[in-house]
């Protein structure tokens, strides 16, 4: 794998088009929701550097705050899963149309289903290669990509791969994955590895995501932060508390996230309720800023049990100085470094999440130590500067590799 090097990013950059033009930048994503959450700073970088930024995405709820941004949108009709087969073509039919009227120089593209459906319609656009625009491929986890034991899994994992081959091909784009596991299963699908970029995540406010004090109250809280999904270890984190509580430990759990109703594994509404009557077990639901879900909570837990790309609810609490719980797999590793800034349990064993959770609850200054080398980590790795730096620097390089 490759490492970007970083870019100034108070420097503008000096147009490097030809005839001074401004180079075009266009994010594809699912989600508007995503882009607004993850990919807004890169994007406000990008035109700081120079670029002139787009957006294409299915519009749902932060349509007006992206145009309000100053960035064009164009809304797409398709889903994160579940279109069938004409939605899936009707998709590749609006991204195409997209990318000939729009022409850009650099399309990034954000996570699975777009590379898949990017990378093709780029070529359905541009037959010829020497007009295609520069493609980057962010893998934002291969997870339940790979993972999922359904019927259509076979298939889609399939396409997946082929994708991915044909990107790694493509002489004029890269991967960027999140952590070196990912990369090591890239280069296991034959993928070579000069191909492959790693830049950790989307990057984490350090100014606004500040080391905040453990709360004082008897007993400790702990706090899971996510999407309900099964797959994410919603379940097992409250079969562990229910086991600690039974032996009479002082302990709660902050549930926070919404559930997914296009995702096959998640918990249903009334599902979250029942959980929320159970002693000890807080179901919060969408919360506006997370940052008040930390301030009340001693600890953060997420036991996902598929290989996540970077869980930025991980590196928020990490910010936050919060010691972390969660399993060992790809992404949560990169951030839980086990005895240092967390605890890292196997997928799957409430018996050992349990064991860890009692661990830190029973032990203040270890909470505090492992909170405050997290923080120290934030800095050193997953600063929201370093990051879009090593963004930036990428789009250079390849800019400069082929204008």
């Amino acid at each position: 794998m490759t490492f970007p090097e970083s870019i100034d990013m108070a420097r503008p950059a000096a147009p490097f088009l030809a005839g001074g033009r401004r180079p075009k930048l266009l994010f594809l994503a699912t989600e508007d929701w995503y882009f607004w959450s993850d990919r807004l700073p890169f994007a406000r970088a990008a035109r700081a550097q120079g670029f002139d930024v787009m957006v294409a995405a299915r519009v749902a709820a932060h349509g007006e705050r992206i145009r309000g941004e100053g960035f064009a949108l164009r809304p797409l009709r398709w889903r994160r899963r579940g279109d069938g087969p004409g939605g899936a073509a009707r998709a590749l039919r609006d991204i195409v149309r997209i990318y000939r009227r729009e022409r850009p120089d650099i399309v990034h593209h954000l996570a699975l289903k777009p590379i898949l459906f990017g990378g093709l319609a780029r070529r359905l656009a541009f037959p010829r290669e020497r007009e295609r625009p520069l493609r980057v491929d962010a893998v934002m986890g291969l997870g339940s990509g790979f993972s999922a034991a359904d019927p259509a899994a076979p298939l889609r994992r399939l396409l997946l791969r082929l994708a991915l081959r044909l990107s790694a091909r493509d002489p004029k784009g890269c991967l960027v994955v999140q952590n070196p596991d990912d990369g090591a299963a890239l280069a296991g699908f034959g993928i070579a590895s000069e191909r492959i970029a790693l830049i950790r995540g989307s990057g984490i406010d350090v100014a606004r995501f500040r080391p905040l004090p453990e709360p004082e109250e008897d007993g400790v809280t702990v706090a899971f932060v996510s999407r309900m999904l099964r797959e994410k270890g919603v379940l097992d984190a409250v079969a562990a508390i229910r086991r600690l509580r039974a032996a009479g430990m002082a302990i709660t759990l902050l549930l926070a996230g919404m559930p997914d109703p296009g995702n096959k594994g998640s918990l249903a509404v009334a599902e979250l309720r029942a959980l929320a009557r159970e002693p000890g077990i807080l179901w919060l639901g969408a919360v506006a800023d997370v940052r008040t879900v930390w301030r009340r909570s001693a600890i953060a837990v997420l036991p996902s049990t598929y290989g996540e790309g970077l869980p930025r609810a991980l590196l928020e609490a990490a910010a936050c100085a919060r010691p972390i719980v969660a399993t060992d797999i790809p992404g949560c590793r990169e951030v839980v470094r086990s005895g240092e800034t967390g605890i890292l349990v196997p997928p799957r064993d409430v018996a050992a999440l349990a064991a860890a959770l009692a661990a830190l609850a029973g032990d203040r200054a270890r909470r505090r130590a492992m909170g405050e080398a997290g923080r120290r980590l934030i800095e050193d790795r997953f600063a929201e500067e370093i990051v879009i730096g090593e963004t930036l620097a990428l789009y250079h390089k390849l800019l400069g590799q082929w204008r």
